[in-house]
């Protein structure tokens, strides 16, 4: 029968509508894709350092020395070079800090600067949704190393093509690093690490691989990782309640002063990523370091009156 007026006619449904949106299926996730030579490396890897930490009081004193040493060179190629020099371009290095930067981050193997650098402006832009290369919304173990145990959301790479990487290409050091990236990273992260306790100070070949090379990377990719799953998902939220990452004094601790997040996601171009300057903070002290001797320069830092003013309107609180 047909509705008596206009009125009638809005306040029953459609039949028709009912019928269609009965039939629309819901919107599916891609499937996971494991890629399993990443599965099958990266077990082989927490194996052998699992091991090596059985070696350290067989080795010489200085190989444990040297190994720290050698975790904060790598180190420093990651949150001085890749993430501060190159992704967040928060300060500006001349030509020979670059190259040793470029050298410094091969000695880490995590990805050549240009594709560190490409994923890790894609997670600031969109940070905790799908075109996050690590979303940590998808749980803790898919931000800390999952998301290298499987292929990439197409969101990742779609929204990537929207961003500009200009910079990246016409750096020739960059480029020159991406081109002899594989040489370079066996190199420092594993020969030259493994050479030097042998050569210097009679270390066995067994122990030099596996305590300053296999159990220095392994730490030293789970503390980067850290900052993805630990400074994401548990901390204080002084200058931003509202997102996703946090203050985490462990993380600030084993990444070399990477772990001040929720000050860095909201305001990403500081150089030293931290209200507190070099406190607790490597990182920064090596970029004060570098300007010193007028290597750094152009460096970049939020006035206080702006963090305070933040402080205020969207912090949690905590200081």
């Amino acid at each position: 029968m047909a509705p008596r007026n206009a009125m009638e006619a809005e306040e029953q449904p459609s039949r028709g509508t009912e019928e269609v949106l009965d039939s629309v299926e819901p919107i599916k996730q891609p499937t996971l894709r494991i890629v399993w030579r990443n599965v099958i490396l990266m077990a082989l890897l927490h194996f052998g350092a699992i091991y090596a930490l059985t070696l350290i009081p067989k080795s010489h004193p200085l190989t444990w020395l040297w190994s720290l040493v050698y975790y904060l060179f790598a180190a420093l190629g990651i949150t001085a070079g890749a993430h501060r020099l190159w992704a967040h371009k928060s300060y500006k290095a001349r030509a020979p800090l670059r190259c040793l930067l470029a050298l410094m981050n091969a000695a880490a193997f995590q990805n050549d600067i240009f594709d560190w650098s490409r994923d890790h402006r894609v997670h600031h832009k969109y940070s905790e949704t799908d075109a996050d290369p690590h979303n940590a919304k998808r749980g803790f173990f898919f931000a800390h190393v999952g998301w290298l145990l499987v292929k990439k959301h197409p969101d990742v790479r779609e929204k990537g093509k929207g961003l500009d990487f200009s910079d990246l290409y016409a750096d020739k050091i960059v480029m020159l690093q991406k081109r002899f990236y594989l040489p370079l990273m066996v190199t420092f992260c594993f020969v030259v690490p493994t050479v030097v306790p042998c050569v210097f100070w009679g270390e066995s070949l067994w122990n030099a691989y596996f305590v300053a090379a296999i159990l220095r990377y392994c730490v030293g990719l789970n503390a980067t990782w850290s900052v993805n799953s630990f400074a994401h998902l548990w901390g204080m939220k002084p200058y931003d309640k509202r997102i996703n990452p946090a203050e985490n004094l462990s993380v600030v601790l084993s990444a070399v002063g990477e772990g001040f997040h929720n000050f860095h996601h909201t305001f990403p171009s500081d150089y030293a990523t931290s209200e507190y300057g070099w406190h607790l903070n490597i990182t920064t002290v090596f970029i004060n370091c570098m300007y010193y001797l007028g290597q750094a320069y152009d460096m970049k830092k939020t006035p206080d009156r702006v963090v305070q003013m933040r402080k205020q309107r969207t912090g949690d609180g905590s200081s």
